[in-house]
């Protein structure tokens, strides 16, 4: 009969000796080459060549060349308006009027007076006509003639202050006439039928704002001016006007002039620039962005914006290299503009650049472009990741 004892303690040694063995089994090496790393999926697009607009970008409000406020120069009651607000209005337009009848009867009695004189003037002529004769003959003295001929004078004078008065008379009365003074629109009236006006009405009737040309004047730095003024000596340049969120264009225009001084305490120069405003989608007081248009650089290569990435030795790219892996390449760039990238150095034309996927790169990576609806999800992926900090 064997012992129970050394029955267990030789079960146990084989259970471990089994245990060991499969140990070193499963850990042993596989015999054969390593799996590859799985590629990165990546949005790509190749670097084009065409001409590239070179623009400095500002800020500016948009100012009308002409804003009148139409006040009355004589004091009187509205009794017509002639225009509805907002209105489009050409110079000489009528807009309101003033009672005219006290005014006329001005006129009038400034008439009626001018008509006596003038026949107190022919009487007095006609006294001195029949006393020069008699003075020669000696009927009549030396001092009638020339006291008839002072009345004659004086008399005469009357009449030329009649006529000034007749003159004032006839302004006074068309000065009931409210007009528009330039071609504009209209604003808010600021008085209605049937009350006073008065010369001394601080807002007068109405503003009428010049809208077409309109002129927008923006501010850039100091700095850009060595490059403003050689292109102003080869012509006239264009100005952009955009939104202020850079999606709409609002009209194209041309520059006018650069400011004469530099604002010292910003470190910029203001200058105007001018827009035809067919579309009236300046507005004075409107607050827009500025395109000035320096240079157009010819054969230019640009890329998506969302190519570009930042490091801490500047600029740079991921390109895909004809062995399908991602390298970066250090890039300088001259402008962002409508999503597009102007590189002066770095890049050469049809080089592939990735432009989704970037945050999954490292240098060798072996990449796979993704085409048509595929794109999406890496697209929206990093969108994610560059919105977290």
């Amino acid at each position: 009969m064997r012992n129970p004892i050394a029955i267990a303690l030789t079960a146990a040694v084989v259970t471990a000796a089994a245990g060991f063995a499969a140990i070193h089994f499963f850990d042993a090496p596989v015999s054969g080459p390593a799996a590859p790393p799985p590629s990165v999926p990546v949005v790509a697009t190749t670097v084009t060549q065409h001409d590239v607009p070179i623009y400095l970008h500002g800020v500016g409000t948009v100012v009308a060349y002409n804003n009148v406020i139409v006040r009355s120069q004589i004091t009187g009651q509205i009794v017509n308006i002639a225009f509805t607000q907002g209105q489009t209005v050409h110079k000489g337009d009528l807009l309101a009027e003033i009672d005219p009848r006290p005014f006329k009867a001005q006129l009038d009695q400034a008439i009626a007076n001018r008509d006596r004189d003038q026949t107190q003037v022919v009487n007095a002529q006609a006294n001195l006509n029949r006393y020069v004769p008699l003075a020669e003959k000696g009927w009549a003295t030396q001092q009638l003639v020339d006291t008839q001929r002072a009345q004659l004078a004086q008399l005469t004078a009357i009449v030329q202050s009649d006529e000034a008065v007749i003159e004032q008379a006839r302004t006074n009365l068309a000065y009931t006439r409210l007009i528009a003074p330039i071609d504009g629109v209209t604003g808010i009236r600021q008085i209605d039928i049937g009350n006073i006006i008065h010369p001394t009405d601080i807002n007068g009737l109405v503003d009428v704002t010049q809208i077409e040309p309109i002129s927008l004047i923006f501010t850039l730095p100091q700095t850009d001016l060595t490059r403003i003024q050689p292109a102003m000596a080869k012509g006239a340049l264009t100005v952009d006007a955009y939104s202020q969120d850079d999606k709409v264009e609002l009209d194209e225009g041309k520059l006018d002039l650069v400011d004469n001084q530099i604002i010292q305490t910003t470190g910029t120069i203001r200058l105007r620039a001018s827009f035809p405003n067919t579309k009236r989608q300046l507005w004075p007081g409107e607050l827009v962005n500025a395109r000035l248009l320096v240079e157009t650089r010819h054969n230019g290569l640009s890329v998506p914006a969302e190519a570009i990435q930042q490091g801490p030795n500047g600029a740079f790219v991921w390109v895909v290299g004809t062995d399908g892996t991602a390298q970066i390449r250090p890039i300088t760039m001259a402008q962002i503009s409508d999503g597009q990238a102007l590189i002066d150095t770095g890049l050469q034309p049809n080089t592939t650049v990735v432009t989704a996927g970037q945050y999954r790169l490292q240098t060798g990576a072996q990449v796979r472009v993704l085409k048509g609806d595929a794109t999406k999800d890496v697209v929206l992926q990093s969108a994610v990741e560059q919105a977290i900090p």
